[in-house]
């Protein structure tokens, strides 16, 4: 097989991944906001020290990574994961127990996407 029959193959992989985690979902049970800020609950810290079987890798590290206050846009810079995928994962999480998620005040209050980007941007530079 020559190196240009593998590249397909190769390229699928870090996007059938987070498909894969998600269960082909694309949007969380309940609406994200990007801003929501994420802390892991004694019961996600525990769950992840001692994960049990078919915890995808992504929530345990993003259990450990939410020990200290994150933003959703943050969960998905640091892990290098799709926003939609982070969305998907910290619902599930939340749903669980794991994670307790710290909502925006006024609800209707939404970010210039453009400054988003911008945040998000500069965050995978880091």
């Amino acid at each position: 097989m020559t190196r240009d029959e593998e590249l397909p193959d190769d390229e699928a992989g870090p996007v059938v991944r987070p498909y894969a985690v998600t269960g082909g979902r694309t949007r969380p049970t309940a609406p994200l906001e990007l801003v929501a800020l994420v802390a892991t609950t004694s019961r996600g810290v525990s769950t992840a020290r001692n994960p049990p079987p078919g915890m995808p890798p992504e929530q345990r590290d993003i259990a450990f990574l939410c020990r200290h206050l994150q933003s959703v846009a943050e969960i998905s810079a640091h892990l290098d994961l799709p926003l939609g995928v982070a969305q998907v994962l910290v619902a599930d999480m939340a749903a669980d127990g794991l994670v307790a998620v710290h909502r925006p005040e006024r609800p209707d209050w939404r970010p210039d996407s453009t400054l988003l980007r911008k945040v998000l941007d500069g965050l995978q530079r880091l």
